[in-house]
């Protein structure tokens, strides 16, 4: 993050932290039913059929990736209340909370408020800011009773997926609208998360078409600060949307969705940040046989950011995606496919920073393709990609990737990958200045290229027996061309200037179990190894040194717990373990989240949720100077579908 890049030595870089703190901050497939997930043995939840890793349907079990389902059974009995909330059922994700609107989500490093090595996706829907490269998590959400799984892939998917999927990609899958028939509707309320409502009803219009209409509020409360001080950064948000799904005769599906949202955010001594936005999608598709399927996918993305005093930002996102799979004789599996996006990106400037010039257009072109060989038919599989795009920054990048999946026996399977990544420039690398008119404190680098990465994978998964499953990826990473603050006129103290003057590397191990001890009782673990070690390149003049880019703990330890106390009641507890992030000083912490569910009826169902239940309230991410914590929560929920 570009504020702890910077380390003021005066008070007249407050106009700069201002800026910082503020801005920088900011297919189908056939599975089981959600609805009976949580029936499912071990070995049927493997079973499930996952796309992310290849653009096609393939067992969990069998894939070569480190891979995580987050199923809808396990996104209501966790009790989360936003996205970022449920990624925090991904072992394999880095995830924490930084204050009442802003998170800080990766995999395998370089975690920030500004990350920008993890593709996301909503329903094929790219959530991406050219501005920096990442997720404004604020701006991020849906109806969570809507959503059929998350699937998150730990390690590069650019052979696929493009750039920006450096560390990883979420791939987060609504339901079909025949899935969402009825009315549900959804309201609670407590501490920290003061109140909060949805409904949705769904509906036939004809043979095989379906649709479904939603609406949802929220109003959260501040976080604190060290002294235990309101932040005075309480918010809310209002979203609606709809979504259209045919089964068209002949193989023909057609999807129409789209969201509206509007939220006010506070903020201490100004006017209220105002995020705003809207998206509408088509896709068509069609199964020509199991082996072969077509699929067209539009979109448009409108967001609208305000953050007074500081800038505003209209981005208008325009994409064309094409995929098309088919067999090419009995042992290879093709896919590939071709994409356009257009961005028109305006920025507002204020006296404190600038984006020059402060309204642009840019396009990206892709096309990728990639071969799965059946070495060894139901054994040993090879699978080879690339995916080619070309952009207005840096023009061609080349993003290859090769990856092996031995089936060592019916419940044993070893994978290796290696893979290239980019992270194209963003806005922010090229074209900030601050203050907006010279002398600069800080600009943009005019040369500012790439970041690589060259990542080398090895993975096991196994089921000993049918009620435990365990998984084991290990990686190395190897990042070149990093970006870095560079020192114009060293030993001058300013203007500082974006460059790739850093290179590094990330390695560890990611570890996860699930056991079934029996019908009403499920256990889940997962640990997270890391280190990540940065350094300036040969004649770089990076100020930090590279000691800014690793914000990561380099332990995490999750333990969940599914408990069917009765027929009616559940009980349910998620424990994590985080040590300390050095480079901000943030201490290790211990949480304890715990639900317990009261199914009245198949129709209607209550819940209390406690959060974070074991301090009064603690930090999770941030530099010192800025740091808020995260307050002991606890609410009420109640669920009631109407069929």
């Amino acid at each position: 993050m570009l504020k702890e890049m910077l380390v003021p030595p005066k008070p007249g870089w407050l106009v700069l932290l201002a800026f910082t703190g503020s801005v920088v901050a900011q297919t189908q497939s056939v599975v089981q039913s959600p609805a009976n997930l949580k029936k499912l043995s071990v070995e049927e939840l493997m079973d499930i059929e996952v796309t992310s890793v290849s653009k096609r349907p393939e067992k969990l079990s069998e894939t070569a990736s480190a891979i995580q389902v987050i199923t809808q059974a396990d996104i209501r009995r966790s009790g989360a209340t936003s996205l970022p909330e449920a990624l925090r059922l991904a072992s394999n994700l880095e995830v924490a909370q930084v204050d009442s609107r802003q998170w800080a989500i990766s995999a395998r490093g370089f975690n920030n408020t500004t990350a920008n090595k993890m593709l996301v996706l909503i329903d094929g829907r790219t959530i991406y800011t050219p501005l920096y490269a990442g997720v404004f998590w604020d701006a991020q959400d849906t109806l969570l009773e809507d959503i059929d799984r998350i699937e998150v892939i730990s390690g590069p998917g650019a052979a696929l997926w493009g750039a920006n999927a450096v560390n990883g990609v979420i791939n987060i899958t609504t339901k079909n609208a025949k899935d969402t028939q009825g009315a549900l509707l959804v309201g609670g309320g407590g501490a920290e998360l003061r109140g909060f409502g949805g409904v949705r009803y769904g509906g036939a219009l004809g043979s095989g078409l379906h649709y479904r209409v939603y609406g949802k509020y929220f109003d959260r409360d501040s976080t604190a600060l060290p002294s235990g001080r309101d932040a005075a950064n309480d918010w809310h948000m209002g979203q609606g949307g709809f979504r259209l799904d045919w089964d068209a005769p002949r193989g023909d599906f057609f999807t129409l969705q789209g969201d509206l949202y509007s939220g006010r955010i506070a903020q201490p001594g100004l006017d209220n940040i105002a995020v705003e936005g809207g998206n509408v999608i088509g896709r068509w598709s069609r199964i020509f046989s199991e082996h072969s399927a077509l699929k067209v996918q539009f979109y448009f993305d409108r967001t609208h950011r305000d953050i007074p005093g500081t800038f505003r930002e209209d981005l208008d996102t325009y994409d064309v995606d094409v995929q098309h799979r088919f067999a090419l004789g009995e042992r290879q599996d093709f896919v590939w496919g071709l994409g356009y996006r257009l961005i028109e990106d305006d920025v507002g400037n204020t006296r404190a920073l600038a984006f020059l010039p402060p309204r642009v257009s840019r396009q990206w072109f892709s096309a990728f393709g990639q071969d799965e060989i059946a070495l060894v038919k139901d054994r040993l599989h090879l699978t080879l990609g690339t995916k080619i795009e070309h952009n207005d920054y840096t023009g061609l990048e080349l993003q290859p990737s090769g990856r092996l999946a031995w089936k060592l026996s019916p419940r044993q399977t070893a994978w290796a990958a290696i893979s290239r990544a980019v992270r194209t420039p963003s806005r922010i690398d090229r074209e900030l200045f601050a203050p907006a008119s010279p002398p600069f404190l800080l600009a943009g680098g005019p040369n500012f290229v790439s970041e690589e990465l060259t990542a080398y994978e090895l993975g096991y998964r196994i089921q000993p027996v049918e009620r435990l499953f365990f998984s084991l990826a290990t990686f190395y990473n190897d990042y070149d061309k990093l970006r870095s603050l560079q020192r114009l006129n060293p030993p001058a103290a300013f203007p500082f200037v974006l460059a790739n003057g850093l290179k590094g590397e990330s390695y560890g191990a990611e570890l996860a179990a699930d056991y079934t001890l029996t019908d009403r009782w499920r256990l889940r673990a997962g640990y997270t190894e890391l280190r990540v070690h940065s350094r300036p390149r040969p004649g770089s003049t990076d100020a930090p040194s590279g000691r800014s880019e690793s914000n990561d703990p380099n332990h995490q330890l999750f333990l969940r717990s599914s408990l069917d106390l009765t027929r009616h009641f559940e009980f349910d507890t998620a424990f994590r373990y985080v040590t300390r992030i050095a480079n901000q000083s943030v201490p290790a912490y211990t949480e304890l989240d715990v639900r317990l569910g009261w199914q009245l009826s198949p129709k209607l169902e209550f819940s209390i949720v406690g959060q974070s239940l074991l301090h009064n309230h603690h930090a999770e991410f941030g530099d010192p100077t800025a740091r808020q914590e995260i307050e002991r929560s606890v609410y009420g929920k109640i669920v009631w579908r109407i069929f």
